[in-house]
């Protein structure tokens, strides 16, 4: 039976990827655990000892060697240890076996039961290894199922959680569907890894960028700043590190393809794609696009930008609901205030 547990840790290391090793010392500390059981063993001095090279459990205990007997449990005569082939004096420790003849069959079972745990655990941990480190990335999974308002997706090896809070109002969740998805956080527990994902993370706006265009890939545009409201609009700042290179065509893509699949990902969703500016009047201007603006006064002492634009132009610059003026404030940082230019730059709206 032994030799069935060799070759079961042997075969499990091939097709599970679980070091034999790893197994080996789970199954002499369950294997010690059953011999303390059965056997009313309270000895600490007590290990298990697989040997793959010839198929054999023992059982040793080590045993101080005395002149005199007063413990059989801890303890063995001089003359018996020197008798048992040990080169020992008193005081000396030496590794006894006492292995018990019934042990081979509590051992298959210990074993047995281990061996089956183990691989669980161990397929977990290979999981969360795996997934940890892709906290902040993004991965393709496929809508399994509901449960409740959260949805669960299908990531292959595993099953992920899309909190409701993490969902898009605009997006319908449907059985099946392939879709993209940003991993927020890989925690481990005690039923395995829980990984949950978002579809309203601006990091999933940075990353498809990332994937879509190869100069944003490759460092030679950098995304300074993103703001979202997602499934309505995103504002999305970025720079060229290389006086070649158009950091905005680049995003946009030939006839807008680049922009447009990053867009066909978010379910439709609009972006607005901003050059940066060391002058924040010249990026505030820019980022309030497709407004028209005339000047911009800044005052830093409390963080407010006065924006002056033309009369026709101030419900655009506003934006529904107020989300143009909104999600430029959070993409620059500032306050927002417009004011109409005609009427003694009569103020519009703050944001």
């Amino acid at each position: 039976m032994s030799k069935e547990i060799f070759a079961a840790i042997e075969q499990i290391e091939k097709t599970k990827g679980i070091p034999q090793e790893v197994l080996k010392e789970a199954v002499e500390a369950a294997l010690l655990s059953a011999y303390r059981k059965n056997f009313r063993s309270s000895h600490k001095g007590v290990s298990v000892t697989l040997n793959p090279q010839d198929g054999t459990i023992k059982v040793f205990a080590r045993k101080t060697v005395v002149d005199k007997l007063r413990d059989s449990v801890t303890e063995i005569l001089e003359e018996e240890a020197k008798r048992l082939g040990f080169d020992a004096q008193v005081g000396d420790v030496v590794e006894i076996e006492v292995t018990p003849q019934d042990f081979g069959r509590i051992a298959a079972q210990t074993a047995k039961q281990v061996i089956i745990q183990r691989i669980k655990e161990a397929e977990r941990d290979l999981i969360y290894e795996e997934f940890v480190e892709r906290e902040g990335e993004i991965i393709t999974g496929i809508i399994s199922k509901r449960e409740g308002n959260n949805v669960i997706v299908d990531l292959g090896k595993t099953d992920a959680l899309l909190p409701f809070s993490e969902q898009t109002s605009t997006e319908n969740y449907r059985i099946g569907e392939r879709m993209k998805f940003y991993i927020v956080e890989v925690k481990k527990t005690s039923k395995g890894s829980r990984i949950v994902l978002s579809r309203t993370h601006p990091g999933l706006v940075r990353r498809l960028f990332e994937l879509e265009v190869p100069e944003v890939h490759d460092g030679l545009v950098d995304i300074r700043a993103i703001a979202r409201e997602p499934g309505v609009r995103s504002k999305v700042i970025v720079e060229s590190r290389s006086d070649n290179v158009d950091p905005v065509g680049s995003c946009i893509g030939n006839r807008g393809s680049r922009v447009k699949n990053i867009t066909d990902e978010l379910r439709g969703e609009k972006i607005d794609i901003i050059k940066w500016s060391n002058d924040p009047r010249a990026l505030i201007a820019e980022s309030l696009s497709p407004a028209r603006v005339i000047r911009v006064e800044l005052d830093e002492e409390t963080n407010t930008a006065r924006v002056f634009v033309p009369e026709d132009q101030v419900s655009l610059a506003i934006g529904k609901d107020g989300q143009n003026a909104r999600l430029t404030a959070r993409v620059t940082g500032w306050r927002i205030d417009i004011n109409r230019e005609e009427n003694g730059g009569q103020k519009e709206n703050t944001d």
